[in-house]
């Protein structure tokens, strides 16, 4: 290895172990101000262009996790210094375990790569991701910020340094999972399903006549990328009229979504689900309960909706996401501050 990449190798690893992490006594709002504020000061002319937008860009509504052309500044657009700036920023606002299920989601273009051998009508590139900022970062600014790819749409919005918001929130996963080569068996979004499969296959007689909604699966989640997500209808099995083993079951693929977000965030999240009443709080199922076959599931309450597909490629492709039914793009934040302003 010759020294000047070997400094940059190294320099990109110190930069990685210093900015990567949370500071413990910062505030989620605050640390992503300082990680965006450090990635876009690294930024020249041009590539600050590409990655900025202003606060009230209709941009930051034009959110999609199939692969198309996208607005905002590509991971393959990055020196080797800036990269570990950029996931720094992405690694401020997740847990650990959403850190790493967005990166591994990104590695899979590589195997889509070598599966498709160029013959698919798309780019599989591992880079090919988007870092967008949108107004001023700052620890008591009102701004957002995106990072958006193939089966990867985080959507952050801070209002006055304190406030935030963490969706639309979208993972998806081609293959959902890896069968051959060296990372065979990986299961990105394995637990998404583990979770559903085992409550709707715990659920008695009288249970699935509620629960199921449809023998057949949709083919993709139903809200797609709405702007505004909304309640489904037929809602499904209510969380009251279930056993406790069952509830427990819920509650642990509400906690596998809400979780990907860093643990402070998503503690927030969770007591505005837990306050808006569980009882309110329901499952829907559709397509088969055994494992490899086609099958969509849906959990919602007053304040949020998840949904799950799994049915393209021979049920081999996952699309999930996380939808606050009040607050996607932080617009009752934004709402609540600009009434208080004015």
């Amino acid at each position: 290895m010759n020294a000047p990449r070997f400094l940059a190798q190294l320099l990109s690893l110190t930069l990685i172990l210093t900015t990567g992490l949370p500071n413990a006594l910062a505030t989620p709002g605050e640390d992503m101000a300082d990680a965006a504020e450090r990635f876009l000061a690294s930024l020249n002319a041009d590539q600050k262009a590409k990655a900025t937008f202003p606060l009230q860009n209709d941009e930051r509504f034009n959110w999609h996790f199939i692969p198309k052309t996208r607005n905002g500044l590509q991971v393959k657009e990055m020196t080797p210094e800036q990269r570990p700036l950029a996931f720094g920023l992405l690694n401020s606002a997740m847990s650990q375990r959403g850190f790493l299920k967005a990166t591994t989601i990104m590695s899979l273009e590589q195997i889509l790569h070598e599966l498709e051998q160029g013959r698919g009508r798309f780019a599989r590139d591992p880079e090919l991701y988007h870092f967008s900022v949108f107004g001023t970062p700052g620890r008591n600014h009102t701004w957002a910020w995106r990072v958006e790819g193939h089966h990867l749409s985080l959507n952050f919005t801070i209002v006055k340094g304190t406030m935030t918001s963490v969706t639309p929130s979208f993972f998806g996963t081609n293959p959902a999972e890896v069968r051959s080569g060296p990372r065979k068996g990986l299961r990105v979004l394995g637990a998404e399903e583990d979770w559903a499969r085992l409550l709707v296959q715990s659920l008695n007689d009288e249970q699935k006549k509620i629960a199921i909604v449809a023998e057949d699966a949709p083919n993709d989640i139903i809200t797609v990328a709405d702007r505004r997500a909304r309640v489904l209808e037929p809602k499904g099995l209510a969380l009251s009229s279930m056993s406790e083993p069952q509830a427990t079951l819920l509650w642990g693929i509400i906690r596998e979504y809400i979780g990907r977000a860093r643990r402070e965030l998503a503690a927030e999240e969770l007591e505005k689900i837990e306050q808006s009443g569980k009882s309110a709080i329901f499952f829907a199922w559709a397509g088969s309960v055994k494992s490899g076959e086609r099958h969509y599931y849906r959990v919602q309450g007053p304040t949020f909706l998840l949904e799950y597909d799994n049915t393209q490629n021979d049920a081999n492709h996952v699309h999930a996401v996380w939808r606050d039914l009040q607050n996607d793009f932080g617009e009752d934040l934004l709402k609540k501050h600009y009434n208080e302003a004015h």
